[in-house]
């Protein structure tokens, strides 16, 4: 694996655009993995709800529920980035989204860990560290204190 290095040819993406000091992230665990998404972005947490089959929807949907009345779209995010596949544990939970229209979305993931605080110069771009089309899911790998986590964009994941 080869090492991650600040690139200062590569311009931060919109993710930190403009922002001064730290950003907060929120950490949940996928396969093993740490990844986190902008906390500012993230309605509420929630224990997975008895979900409802959708007919024909897209692998990565696990189906709808109701969440205080709200129809919510639930999305694996294990498959939508193409990792291995798992039952629900009673450590998982749904992290409530919206997309740029306003429809509620549900993101699952095997675990919540923490809310993080990162300047950008603990933040990697993700078209210097990655290739591919997972690229772009993920806005930049994060550094603190000796562990690695991913940064998805919240705004690919839901469209």
């Amino acid at each position: 694996m080869r090492e991650l290095t600040h690139r200062p040819d590569v311009k931060m993406p919109s993710l930190l655009a403009g922002v001064r000091g730290p950003k907060e992230f929120l950490v949940f665990m996928l396969a093993g993995a740490a990844y986190a998404v902008e906390l500012a972005r993230i309605r509420e947490i929630v224990s997975p709800p008895l979900l409802t089959d959708v007919p024909r929807a897209a692998r990565e949907i696990l189906g709808v529920c109701s969440v205080r009345g709200l129809l919510v779209t639930v999305i694996d995010l294990r498959r939508r980035l193409r990792l291995v596949a798992a039952e629900a544990t009673r450590t998982s939970r749904i992290l409530l989204t919206e997309t740029q229209s306003g429809e509620a979305i549900g993101l699952f993931v095997d675990e919540v860990k923490y809310v993080i605080r990162l300047e950008s110069s603990e933040i990697e771009v993700a078209q210097a560290v990655l290739g591919g089309d997972l690229s772009d899911h993920i806005t930049g790998i994060g550094r603190a204190e000796n562990q690695v986590i991913v940064i998805l964009d919240l705004m690919s994941m839901t469209t």
